[in-house]
């Protein structure tokens, strides 16, 4: 008669994904599949930057967290193919670990997106891979200076109003051009609301 094992806990999504994941960002000799950089220099839209921090329940930035993105083009069209990815100069998707960065930052080289449709403002879908979780979180990225469709869109409208503030992300006019700046809070009172998907 064989034994029935007991269920063995989940593996942590983190802190393995730097050679896996992001080989190139941390030196590895073997090549990523995605990077931060979404927009080339040819690509349609106006041309920005996201950066920010996973910060933990004290505030303090996580060395080995990794961002992935996904993100409608700046006409709010979704890649559909490699082909298309390479004519627009745009992939719509992209991956930054926190580690290589001397203030333990993420940084994505993007467009602005456009809007998919009525009752979407534009907006970047995010997931945050660290070390420590069984499972990655989802959130969004909003833009501040979107009032208008952000106030029409459906899934931040779901969000408590003193609560949406986490998912907004600040201009900033720097001479390298226009950066949004959006930390992840993982825990504490400003925590970012992460949806359940």
């Amino acid at each position: 008669m064989s034994q029935r094992l007991p269920q063995t806990p989940s593996q942590t999504v983190g802190p393995y994904f730097a050679y896996g994941l992001t080989p190139r960002q941390y030196g590895y000799d073997h090549g990523s599949a995605y990077t931060p950089v979404l927009a080339e220099p040819h690509a349609e839209g106006e041309h920005i930057r996201i950066v920010g921090q996973v910060l933990d329940g004290e505030g303090q930035p996580i060395s080995d967290a990794m961002i992935e993105i996904a993100q409608l083009d700046a006409r709010g069209r979704e890649v559909t193919s490699a082909e298309e990815a390479r004519k627009q100069g745009f992939t719509g998707f992209g991956r930054c670990g926190t580690g290589t960065d001397p203030q333990w930052r993420f940084c994505f080289h993007t467009v602005k997106p456009g809007a998919g449709g009525a009752g979407d403002a534009p907006h970047v879908e995010v997931i945050v891979f660290m070390r420590g979780m069984l499972s990655h979180a989802f959130t969004r990225i909003y833009f501040e200076d979107e009032a208008e469709a952000n106030a029409e869109d459906r899934v931040l409208a779901s969000v408590p109003a003193d609560r949406r503030s986490t998912l907004i992300a600040r201009r900033e006019h720097t001479p390298a051009g226009p950066v949004y700046r959006f930390d992840i809070r993982m825990q504490g009172p400003q925590e970012t609301v992460f949806f359940d998907l």
